[in-house]
């Protein structure tokens, strides 16, 4: 937690307030703010402070924070940058729960933080547009804003003054327990803002657009508390915390990508992500108006008054993700008994024919399908445009359809621009979303699908061992590891490796494959060369000693003498397995195809450690390679298992020197019929700098 509890309550339940560079002339700062503020709900006790003035908006003003005769919770700093510090150090001394700072307070960051965490206060912005704790009746922004705002289920703190205001402004079924303008967050972070919001009894949705990740731990136990609550968090990120893109030695880094971090976190707590503000408004609305798929559906169908509409829905939900599940053999039957002679019961459902009995024919289709067990919402995907003869039946039919039906009954637009406002908001009003946009529509359909699956329970971390974690924190500590080293690691942590053997000339080269047997793998181990396949440092399938001799009079002439001898491992699927340090939330794994294109392909999947074995195995179906693990062209299926338990092992390892690690490569990991085993990796330690303690 950034401030204090008491602190961030007195910020945004303030009983006493008092707003620095009040004025009473019209369109300044000074105005918006003051008249925001006395408009509060909650009649908050408001000092309007001037040094210039003796009277703001008929109010007596004074000259300086130092003349207040009362202690004050909020203090609002409409004041220009160079007078920032100044305000905030006489706030503090007055015993200010918080204050918040509006200006873009250039260069003084670290000062203000420092005199406000002194003294226990909570901090809102710099460079924001303030708050509205709506449920609290509190409104303390520096710009007009409408009123009176009504209290409703979102909560949302945006890292994005325009987004903020923007988002209060929508013409959506959209209404706010607590939104806040929360800035460069030089004290009270996102996380700050969500722990109280979720304590209001109001919130029922949570929505947040973020541009960096600040208190990653604040915000994992808020998320968590988000997700023990079924409270749906819809969020927007703007800006990607970096996961290592310097560390050019291991491909980890490089393949994991600077969005790393918040795929991981929203996978972890199940987050609802969205790309862009019409997704994020159209899956609030659906949150928001109480919209709960069909528990067990794997899908929504439609009804359509369009052919061509009707593909192309069909077309927008292939590519996000929305299945159209088959309808049972009764829904089939009975929209038969309702289609006009022609039109073929399917999901999606084109019903337009004659035109005939627009009302009831749409009703009766949306409810019939919306009866189906596997339809999870059902979708009236019409152009809510103005009828100019007066024509309402489509919001009657989806009205009807709502009424006795148990799932979701939406309208979903292919035109934002063409939706008539005032149907919608008819049909809002009833319940009953209205989604502007086919993609965003459907996206927000795909989020409340998911809404609806059995999350998966957070996995326990493995007690640790503490004598082996001990043993490799000091190894580390004392220089690189090399290759072998680097292997021996993996397999002290149950991850299966290659039998590999040194050797540093040619007669120890043979008698290391006589060792491990023919065929045998020839890898240069020279040092700094980390990717031996971009240095032509690997020969493969040498069958004799002969061979051997050869490959490793090339080697040692062009990378020098030393290398290492392992089977042949046999043909298998290449995957790679990683761990890479993202500054704010710590290790996190990567899963990516590999061998020599791990960086071109750029398939990777990530999740925060720990995995168990369902975690693990969710995480290696969201792969996309991981379907050549079921065998090609007649091919054998490779042990999935085997890479489950990689992962498993890989995840032990980062719980225990997670913190000890820059980045580890594990490339190719060879998955094939019988198991799957590690062939080479790479290790690189935290320097000793960076290591907290």
């Amino acid at each position: 937690m950034s401030a204090p509890e008491t602190a961030l309550r007195r910020l945004l339940e303030p009983r006493t307030v008092a707003v620095v560079g009040a004025s009473d002339r019209p369109g300044s700062f000074g105005h918006r703010m003051a008249t925001e503020v006395l408009r509060s709900p909650a009649a908050p006790s408001v000092h309007l402070v001037n040094p210039r003035r003796s009277s703001v908006l008929g109010r007596s003003c004074l000259p300086g924070l130092g003349d207040l005769d009362e202690p004050v919770d909020l203090v609002m700093l409409g004041v220009p940058d160079a007078a920032l510090a100044e305000q905030v150090e006489l706030a503090a001394k007055l015993g200010a729960g918080g204050a918040v700072v509006f200006g873009s307070a250039v260069g003084l960051g670290p000062r203000l933080a420092e005199t406000a965490r002194a003294a226990g206060m909570a901090l809102c912005g710099g460079g924001c547009m303030g708050f509205l704790n709506v449920a609290g009746g509190i409104r303390a922004i520096g710009y007009l804003e409408r009123f009176p705002l009504e209290p409703g289920p979102v909560a949302l703190v945006s890292h994005s003054g325009s987004a903020f205001s923007a988002l209060l402004r929508t013409h959506r079924s959209l209404a706010y327990s607590l939104a806040v303008s929360s800035g460069q967050e030089l004290v009270t972070t996102a996380a700050d803002y969500l722990r109280y919001a979720l304590e209001l009894p109001e919130t029922r949705v949570v929505a947040l657009l973020l541009e960096t990740l600040r208190d990653a731990d604040g915000l994992r136990a808020a998320l968590d508390t988000a997700a023990d609550r079924d409270i749906p968090v819809v969020a927007l990120t703007v800006g990607h915390s970096p996961t290592g893109r310097a560390l050019v030695a291991a491909h980890s880094g490089a393949v994991a990508g600077d969005d790393a971090a918040w795929e991981a976190l929203v996978e972890r707590y199940g987050v609802h992500r969205v790309a862009d503000l019409d997704e994020m408004v159209d899956t609030l609305e659906l949150f928001a108006l109480g919209a709960r798929a069909r528990p067990g559906a794997d899908g929504i169908a439609s009804v359509h008054d369009s052919g061509a509409e009707r593909a192309l829905v069909a077309d927008v939900a292939e590519r996000v993700g929305v299945r159209f599940p088959p309808l049972q053999p009764a829904t089939v039957a009975r929209l038969g008994e309702l289609l006009d002679p022609g039109l073929r019961p399917a999901n999606p459902l084109d019903i337009w024919g004659t035109g005939a009995r627009t009302r009831e024919l749409f009703g009766a289709c949306l409810a019939a399908v919306g009866s189906d067990p596997g339809v999870g919402a059902v979708a009236l995907a019409v152009d809510l445009i103005a009828e100019y003869d007066g024509d309402e039946s489509y919001v009657e039919a989806a009205l009807d359809a709502a009424r006795v039906l148990d799932v979701p009954v939406v309208v979903l637009s292919s035109l934002a621009a063409a939706v008539d406002q005032s149907r919608a908001t008819l049909l809002r009003r009833a319940g009953v979303p209205v989604l502007e946009g086919t993609r965003s529509g459907l996206v927000a359909l795909r989020h409340l699908l998911a809404r609806a699956r059995p999350g998966a329970a957070t996995p326990a971390a493995e007690p640790l061992d503490e004598r082996r974690a001990a043993r490799w924190r000091d190894r580390l500590a004392a220089g690189p590891l090399d290759a072998v080293e680097s292997l021996r690691l993996l397999a002290d942590y149950g991850l299966p490796v290659a039998q590999t053997v040194p050797a540093d000339g040619t007669g120890a080269a043979v008698a290391a494959a006589e060792r491990v047997g023919y065929p045998v793998v020839l890898k240069t181990d020279a040092p700094g060369r980390w990717h031996k396949s971009d240095v032509g440092g690997v020969v493969l399938g040498l069958r004799d000693a002969a061979e051997v001799e050869a490959a490793y009079a090339r080697l040692a002439g062009r990378l020098g003498r030393r290398v290492v001898v392992q089977p042949d491992a046999g043909p298998g699927v290449e995957l790679a397995l990683g761990l890479v340090r993202d500054p704010a939330l710590g290790p996190l794994l990567v899963l990516a195809a590999g061998g020599t294109l791990v960086e071109v392909l750029g398939q990777r999947v990530v999740a925060l450690p720990p995995l168990d074995v369902a975690a693990a195995a969710a995480l290696l179906a969201r792969l996309p390679a991981a379907r050549l693990l079921d065998g090609v062209r007649g091919g054998a299926p490779a042990d999935r298992g085997a890479v489950v338990a990689a992962l498993v092992a890989l995840s032990r390892l980062a719980t225990e020197l997670g913190d000890r690690l820059a980045a580890l490569d594990v490339n190719p990991l060879i998955a094939g019929p019988s198991g799957a085993v590690a062939v080479d990796a790479l290790a690189v330690a935290r320097a000793a700098a960076a290591i907290p303690g």
